[in-house]
């Protein structure tokens, strides 16, 4: 190897392994956190996991630290929708919304508690109103975020469910399908 290409390489790593420490030293110790910060960052790596009880025990300890935070008390509300407990996610979302009433992306988590609850005409009205606030929940996850997640084919999306249930419930009663467990079941939870 050329002996000016290797000393470039060589100091090009340094440099970078140099600028990795300096941030980890500053990320860790000097940058200011919000309160109930750790907590949160924990209860979601739980979440990811499928971790439901823990993650809703670490959302509970940062909402104790910042109880008016509303991403924190949206997390706590899908988490409670994840682990089936259904009204008290709903009270949660509610809370959300009044502490936040124009984030879309709460009335779109909202909607699709009411749609697994087989509750599709306020499901409609949450979808709906998420699309209003915010034209991008209707294109889904970004590429990126597919690919993070290893999920090459783009998942049905809110604007997706919503065509859908209003072509549903336009038919007889006797002919709609409204639900496909099997399919449902396979979907990852909506997160924003």
């Amino acid at each position: 190897m050329d002996e000016k290409l290797y000393s470039f390489l060589k100091h090009t790593a340094i440099v970078m392994v140099a600028a990795w420490i300096g941030w980890s030293i500053y990320d860790s110790f000097f940058q200011s956190r919000l309160p109930g910060q750790n907590a949160f960052i924990t209860a979601e790596k739980f979440f990811e996991d499928g971790d439901y009880e823990r993650a809703l025990t670490e959302y509970e300890t940062a909402l104790s630290e910042n109880s008016d935070a509303p991403y924190l008390v949206r997390a706590k509300a899908r988490t409670l929708m994840q682990l089936d407990r259904n009204e008290e996610a709903k009270e949660w979302f509610d809370r959300a919304i009044e502490i936040q009433p124009f984030f879309g992306g709460t009335y779109a988590i909202r909607g699709i508690l009411y749609d697994r609850m087989g509750r599709y005409e306020p499901a409609i009205r949450d979808y709906e109103k998420a699309l209003e606030l915010d034209k991008e929940i209707g294109k889904g996850p970004h590429w990126l975020t597919r690919f993070l997640r290893k999920q090459p084919e783009k998942p049905p999306t809110v604007k997706d469910r919503l065509e859908y249930l209003k072509a549903e419930l336009a038919k007889p009663a006797g002919e709609r399908l409204l639900r496909m467990p099997e399919i449902d079941e396979q979907q990852r939870t909506y997160k924003q």
